[in-house]
């Protein structure tokens, strides 16, 4: 069992007491400890000294009395003195989950996710996940009911009936084929059984193929969009086939569509109680920066977001560090 801590950052914002409730309830699943982290970026050094201990900081004197902290078994309160973004991306390397809220104290109301949440998605050695402001985009994570119907199936990768047949939470996970994700499926499955949810796996593709008419793709231009999708599915299947072996007890519904996959992942979104997507971090001279598909499910979904770093293990554990 991993005994590392589920770390939640909060700053007396609302975001991050929703964040640090999130962060109760996983650390329950995982049996594991909390630790419970405010940073103040301009401290002095003596009551940065205090703070450490975890004593005289007013964010954290609130937060021990929460009958919901006072639940859990391990429970450890931190304040630090430092830049905050730069702080939290580290702690990454001592838990084995960080949580956040979309934004915090200095974010202004239109704001969906402030730069610490991206910077830590970005570069945190472990997976993160953002719990979004319950009201984004002008309506509440589930008012509007499951989120329109499923497209086309890959054949012989959907199981268990129909979403409304279906027994317990939803959650959804993001894949890309024909890239290997073993860090966010296994992160996901391993949520899923701990949650007693079913999985929704969403990928999308784009048809026809734009790509440039070099040799290496010349065999993509022949074949026909059903030869394609079904190309895909397979890989789909084998990607997840030693997940579903690991974790034969969690429910999956595959959708594999010819359609933008954001879209696709901020509409599963309203049903969902967690979103997992692969960090695929793009490494430029300028610093690590967050692949297209989890930036933006970042600024859209309507659940938490889980980003998983490429690197994470694919039993759903502890990443080693990014180097």
């Amino acid at each position: 069992m991993d005994t590392r801590p589920i770390i939640v950052g909060v700053d007396g914002s609302v975001d991050s007491e929703r964040a640090l409730y999130w962060a109760v309830e996983a650390a329950r699943l995982r049996s594991a400890p909390l630790q419970v982290v405010h940073i103040q970026p301009y401290a002095a050094s003596s009551r940065a000294a205090a703070e450490e201990e975890g004593t005289g900081d007013p964010v954290l004197d609130a937060l021990r009395a929460d009958a919901a902290v006072q639940s859990l078994p391990e429970v450890e309160f931190r304040g630090l003195s430092g830049l905050t973004e730069a702080l939290l991306t580290a702690l990454g390397e001592e838990g084995q989950l960080l949580v956040l809220g979309s934004r915090g104290r200095g974010g202004f109301a239109s704001l969906l996710l402030g730069s610490n949440g991206l910077a830590c998605a970005a570069r945190a050695a472990c997976p993160v996940v953002v719990v979004p402001h319950p009201d984004r985009g002008g309506a509440r994570r589930g008012t509007d009911g499951a989120g329109g119907a499923d497209g086309e199936e890959a054949g012989g990768l959907a199981g268990g009936g129909p979403a409304a047949e279906r027994a317990g939470p939803q959650m959804t996970l993001g894949v890309e084929v024909p890239a290997e994700e073993p860090g966010a499926i296994g992160f996901a499955f391993a949520e899923a059984s701990r949650r007693g949810a079913w999985l929704k796996v969403v990928s999308g593709y784009t048809w026809p193929m734009l790509m440039p008419a070099s040799f290496e793709f010349a065999a993509a231009y022949e074949t026909t969009q059903q030869e394609y999708e079904d190309a895909l599915g397979t890989q789909l299947v084998d990607a997840l086939a030693p997940h579903r072996a690991r974790h034969p007890g969690v429910d999956v519904e595959v959708q594999l569509r010819n359609a933008d996959a954001v879209g696709q992942l901020a509409e599963a979104s309203r049903a969902s109680e967690l979103l997992v997507v692969a960090r695929h971090a793009r490494r430029l001279p300028v610093g690590r920066r967050l692949g297209s598909v989890a930036h933006a499910v970042l600024l859209h979904a309507l659940c938490p977001v889980a980003v998983v770093p490429d690197v994470a293990r694919a039993d759903g554990g502890h990443p080693p560090p990014i180097v």
